[in-house]
């Protein structure tokens, strides 16, 4: 019982009372009228004291509804997520890195919204209300005025309104394919692919099998084991540079580097491919993609596009542009004028071709822009997929899978998907695979092909209209031929030898300059020209000329027979073992570089292209290809060349064969990682 405390009063209860006029008992008693008084004044807050348990509950109750408060506009207003979040005016980093990865330029589909945090992602459906929270607010007071309310919401609508429209401009940029442009065989008449799973059940390997295709030995692995590097995509299509981009990050993390990639752009299908790959995908491309670049010890900016992203890093990090190295993949003067402010400032320009290089050295004079030190060249090359398919030596070979044996698995490759196209051997198809716009000149191709079908069709018709002469001269005076008539027509027969003779020999058709290909005695088979068109419903395609296309298609029954379709994708082998001649055929000043040239060559297909930018460089004029004038005066050359090897399959696979022996010499993935060692040694951090 020592915890139990008594009063005075009770204590002082247990004794005998003294006598009542003694001065004890007046000293006793001389207090309970003070008592009553604090009683009467304080009762209310001692009685409150003392009982504990109500003290508690009143906390709680108000500790209950605060929390209620803060879940409710935290739950129904976005905007203010970050002001409940702060402490003393500052906002935590790890909060700031939630709220940041909820931006605007998050991943956004027609049909889903993609958050990637480089191992998983988690899809929402974007017909429910999109939130877009600020990374940083401004610390404001408590407004409980009523006006003041009123003008917070007037603000807030207004601002939802601005961020529901920016959501769906992404959304439009993002998908520029027109829904009216269906993927269909209505659409496209004939339409096919991807053969991804084609490919898989007959070469007995995937891509998913991919393992380490680093070569251990080689000075691009000692520059870049455990460095971080940070890429720059522009855009995620499947075009050149954004694979190309994407192939320099796998091989960097093969040799033991880690990669992030900074992407401006989520227009395209590579995000999958990049996951796939274990890429790690930055999701920011404002703050935290410039925190990860300061952190990075190279950045390897792969378009010009990138130049306003670059503009604002160095605004945040001055001293960045020194680690940036730009590999500039395109050749427009708009795309010039749109990097010149900034070319400067960053550490090395990469090009892909002398011509390039040349063309950006030349505006670079006319602006007076002074580069900090010489451009470098650093070709596209044929990535290992590609090669090891098409049964050239690669790091993916193993003891049972030669070159031998897989040279083999593609002829049973090509046979599957030219059965599939509905081909038989004597057809020759000719490929071309791009994005499919007026600067490839996919229309001008068809007008060409339209051109070689009706000129192929030309020697029946004179054969025809011959021998239907002849049986009339012969009804009508059988008996009275005169001499002159037999001798005009074996001087015609042999003016046809000598310009089949004119047309076998490439080397006389090009010191001629107009060739007669109409008349070729070597074929041993009628062939038909058969056309394969891609990619449909690539990011990049511009509808309105693919509907020019279409319409033309519609007017050319003939042509239109002959011309199948190709789905956009990375699985690309089957299609170029099934084909037997590509077409490069852009316009202007033609390709930078042109990655499918190469990788069509690497199959054996002889190339014929435009005389114009890099593809001039990379195709030699009747030694690996043909090539023609760009523009409308290019469209008859073409025809003829077309022509011309529909006539001669013989040269067709000594051309193929000359190219490919190019590509294993020049435009393998080695030769490539070895010219960006330079790039490594002059731009890295130490």
């Amino acid at each position: 019982m020592e915890d139990l405390r008594l009063s005075p009063l009770r204590l002082g209860s247990f004794k005998s009372s003294p006598p009542r006029g003694s001065p004890t008992f007046r000293r006793v008693h001389s207090g309970r009228t003070p008592r009553r008084e604090v009683k009467a004044n304080g009762g209310a807050l001692q009685w409150f004291r003392s009982n504990r348990l109500l003290y508690w509950l009143l906390l709680i109750t108000l500790w209950t509804y605060l929390g209620f408060y803060v879940q409710s506009r935290w739950a129904h207003v976005d905007d203010n997520k970050v002001e409940f979040l702060r402490f003393g005016g500052k906002l935590r980093e790890d909060v700031l890195h939630v709220e940041q990865s909820k931006r605007v330029d998050s991943v956004v589909d027609m049909t889903t919204h993609s958050v990637v945090d480089g191992t998983n992602v988690v899809h929402v459906d974007v017909n429910k209300r999109m939130h877009v929270a600020l990374a940083k607010k401004e610390d404001v007071t408590p407004r409980r005025s009523l006006s003041a309310r009123r003008r917070r919401r007037r603000k807030a609508g207004r601002s939802s309104r601005s961020k529901t429209q920016k959501v769906r401009k992404v959304v439009e940029d993002l998908d520029e394919q027109d829904p009216e442009l269906p993927k269909t065989n209505v659409t496209y008449g004939k339409l096919f692919g991807s053969f991804g799973s084609l490919e898989d059940k007959i070469l007995e390997w995937s891509p998913q099998k991919r393992s380490g295709t680093c070569d251990r030995k080689s000075d691009f692995k000692r520059l870049v084991w455990s460095r971080r590097f940070v890429l720059l995509f522009h855009e995620l299509s499947m075009t050149g540079a954004p694979i190309s981009m994407m192939e320099l990050a796998s091989e960097l993390m093969s040799c033991g580097a880690t990669v992030y990639a900074v992407v401006l752009s989520r227009r395209g299908g590579l995000l999958q491919e990049l996951i796939r790959r274990r890429i790690k995908v930055v999701e920011d491309k404002g703050e935290l993609s410039f925190k990860t670049a300061m952190k990075a010890d190279l950045v390897v900016a792969g378009s010009a596009v990138c130049a306003t992203w670059i503009d604002q890093y160095m605004d945040h990090f001055p001293a960045g542009g020194s680690q940036i190295a730009w590999w500039v993949m395109e050749n427009r003067r708009e795309y010039f004028d749109r990097a010149k402010p900034v070319l400067d400032r960053v550490k090395l320009l990469i090009f892909l071709s002398e011509v390039q290089s040349k063309q950006w050295l030349t505006w670079c004079e006319e602006e007076h822009i002074k580069l900090r030190s010489q451009p470098v060249i650093v070709s596209l090359s044929v990535n290992d997929e590609l090669a090891f398919v098409a049964g050239i030596s690669s790091s993916l070979n193993t003891p049972t899978l030669t070159t031998e044996m897989m040279k083999a698995k593609r002829q049973a490759l090509r046979e599957s998907v030219r059965k599939e196209f509905g081909l038989t051997d004597k057809d020759m198809l000719v490929m071309s695979l791009s994005s499919i716009n007026p600067t490839k000149g996919q229309l001008l191709l068809l007008d060409s092909a339209a051109l070689a079908l009706e000129r192929a069709n030309e020697p029946e018709q004179v054969a025809k209209g011959t021998q239907s002469k002849i049986k009339n001269l012969n009804g009508i005076k059988k008996e009275k031929i005169s001499l002159s008539v037999r001798h005009r027509l074996r001087g015609s027969a042999r003016k046809m030898k000598i310009k089949s003779r004119v047309v076998d020999n490439p080397s006389v058709l090009s010191a001629t300059g107009k060739r007669k290909l109409l008349f070729s005695a070597n074929v041993t088979q009628k062939q038909d020209l058969k056309l394969l068109l891609g990619s449909v419903g690539s990011k990049s395609n511009k509808v309105a000329y693919v509907k020019e296309m279409l319409n033309f298609l519609s007017k050319k029954g003939n042509l239109s027979n002959s011309v199948v379709w190709t789905l956009a994708t990375t699985r690309v082998a089957s299609l170029y073992s099934a084909a037997d001649v590509y077409v490069t055929n852009s316009q202007g000043i033609g390709e930078t570089f042109g990655r499918v040239t190469i990788e069509a060559m690497a199959y054996g297909l002889p190339v014929l292209g435009t005389d114009a930018g890099g593809t001039k460089e990379i195709v030699e004029h009747n030694v690996t290809g043909l090539l023609h004038p760009v523009g409308r005066l290019g469209n008859k050359v073409l025809a003829q060349n077309l022509l011309f090897l529909l006539r001669n399959p013989s040269t067709r696979l000594q051309l193929g064969s000359e190219g490919r022996k190019k590509v294993e010499k020049m435009y393998m993935k080695q030769h490539m990682y070895k010219r960006f060692v330079d790039v490594l040694v002059k731009c890295m951090r130490p």
